[in-house]
């Protein structure tokens, strides 16, 4: 017999609630941090010089576009009541609809998709923009005269502006399209931090990075022979500031932290973190990949000094996303490959290249799922975040209390600000045939560690299952997902 509870049947929105109120405001005394949890491998290793490179500072080229590109007809999705008429409620079901996949059955269950923190689903608006790419743009940008051409340079050129507002960056000039967060971190490593980062410096992290916020520097700290230094996370997966600011000195020249865990939900006090590294004339990499579809992010708010996200995470195409640079900073910095697109002159002896962003775009980029990219953050805009963000916080609380109903089951970062994620571990079973249990019960999650090995082995883990919400997701999403927790508890041990 079931026992969760029936959803909200008032205006959850008139008076959030805050997970301290679910897990006790005394949870940490302390903070019970474990010295032994709180080495980090640091890296100390003989110094690769790496030639300067040089960079010349020209007008950056943006060909005209001869003839418009064609509209896309989006006025139905447009017209799609994201909010109920006359309520001022969320309408998720009507949210629901702009997602196709969302019809699908799994095992001949109703697909519930819970695992939007790997990736999300997307919108009709965006599977028709590429379609429409595709079908009446599709062509190489900023290197023809013909029409084709002049409508993907616009498409393209436009997703960039998107972008920009969407991030609310000074310029588009700021943005540059990447693969995802990964390449972006990436490119900032081998750029900014090969020209930066000398022996003896320092690069601080925290302890809830995804694997892609550490490895490319440790790989960085290697070559020149600088130190990696890690911030500590209490029992509630939340950083310690005061543990964290006595990383911070005069060797610190970068900070790199993720604005939310994707492990634990956690969001950071990403802006306090920026001030404080600021102080100590350091730079700051804040990643997004979690962020961007929870919350509206302001990148002149946050004063950051490079900001990257993955457009899969945020209803766009994979193989697409951005990186927000400060014009100053992106002027400083050397091209990280050599290509066309990214050149204004080549002889054999000398090569000139453009300024950002298409010093940093070499070769043909990806033009179709860059316009795809554009038309999700102007979907997600339409929608518009605040609605999401309080949406996703109450579903956040509801599952917790749900979850909280089955036997066993374990909550793993109980930070006080939460974006919609619950990675939890379940007794008696492994996290890998708890998902592989929901899956047959047409609910989708991740179990495993998350690349974010650091942050579970500091919670004495080395996996979890991960549930994780989007605008689309429902209450009854919660129940289902509750139903069959405590249908795989009742019923004992289960074989694949």
């Amino acid at each position: 017999m079931t026992t969760t509870a029936p959803p909200p049947t008032t205006n959850p929105f008139a008076a959030p609630l805050r997970l301290d109120s679910l897990f006790g405001s005394d949870a940490v005394q302390g903070f019970g941090v474990d010295a032994e949890l709180l080495r980090f491998p640091f890296v100390d290793v003989v110094e690769v010089d790496a030639p300067d490179r040089d960079v010349a500072a020209t007008p950056y080229f943006m060909q005209s576009a001869p003839t418009a590109a064609p509209k896309v007809d989006v006025d139905a999705h447009q017209r799609e009541p994201f909010l109920e008429p006359g309520r001022g409620s969320f309408d998720a079901q009507a949210i629901r609809r702009e997602f196709p996949i969302l019809q699908e059955r799994v095992h001949g269950k109703r697909l519930v998709w819970l695992d939007n923190a790997a990736t999300t689903q997307k919108p009709r608006a965006v599977i028709d923009r590429i379609s429409t790419f595709y079908e009446r743009e599709n062509s190489n940008i900023h290197r023809a005269a013909h029409t084709l051409a002049a409508r993907a340079t616009e498409a393209y050129e436009s997703a960039r502006e998107t972008t920009r507002r969407f991030l609310n960056a000074p310029s588009a000039k700021e943005i540059i399209f990447v693969r995802g967060a990964t390449e972006g971190i990436n490119l900032i490593a081998q750029s900014w931090g090969r020209r930066n980062v000398n022996a003896g410096d320092e690069v601080v992290v925290t302890w809830l990075e995804h694997h892609a916020n550490i490895v490319p520097w440790q790989m960085l700290c290697a070559e020149k022979g600088a130190r990696l230094r890690a911030a500590p996370v209490d029992d509630r997966g939340q950083i310690i500031l005061e543990e964290y600011e006595k990383l911070l000195g005069p060797k610190t020249r970068l900070v790199a932290l993720p604005q939310v865990s994707n492990a634990l939900g956690t969001v950071t006090p990403a802006k306090e973190m920026i001030e404080m590294a600021h102080r100590h004339g350091a730079r700051v990499l804040l990643d997004g990949a979690q962020s961007v579809s929870h919350m509206r992010v302001d990148v002149q708010q946050l004063d950051c000094d490079f900001f990257v996200f993955s457009g899969h995470k945020v209803f766009a195409p994979t193989g697409i996303g951005a990186v927000f640079g400060k014009s100053a900073v992106l002027d400083a910095m050397p091209p990280w490959q050599g290509g066309g697109n990214m050149i204004q002159d080549v002889t054999f002896e000398r090569t000139v290249y453009q300024p950002p962003p298409a010093r940093f775009e070499a070769g043909t980029g990806n033009i179709a799922d860059a316009a795809g990219l554009g038309a999700a953050l102007d979907w997600l805009t339409r929608v518009g975040l605040e609605n999401v963000e309080r949406h996703e916080h109450e579903l956040l609380v509801y599952a917790t209390q749900q979850l909280s109903t089955v036997p066993g089951l374990q909550i793993i970062g109980t930070a006080a600000e939460k974006a919609g994620v619950v990675s939890f571990v379940l007794a008696g079973h492994s996290t890998a045939d708890v998902a592989a249990y929901l899956d047959r019960e047409g609910i989708a999650v991740r179990g495993g560690h998350h690349c974010a090995q650091p942050i579970l082995r500091r919670f004495g883990l080395e996996s979890t299952v991960r549930a994780s919400f989007a605008p689309y997701n429902l209450c009854e999403d919660v129940d289902a997902l509750t139903t069959a927790l405590l249908k795989l508890q009742g019923g004992g041990a289960w074989s694949r």
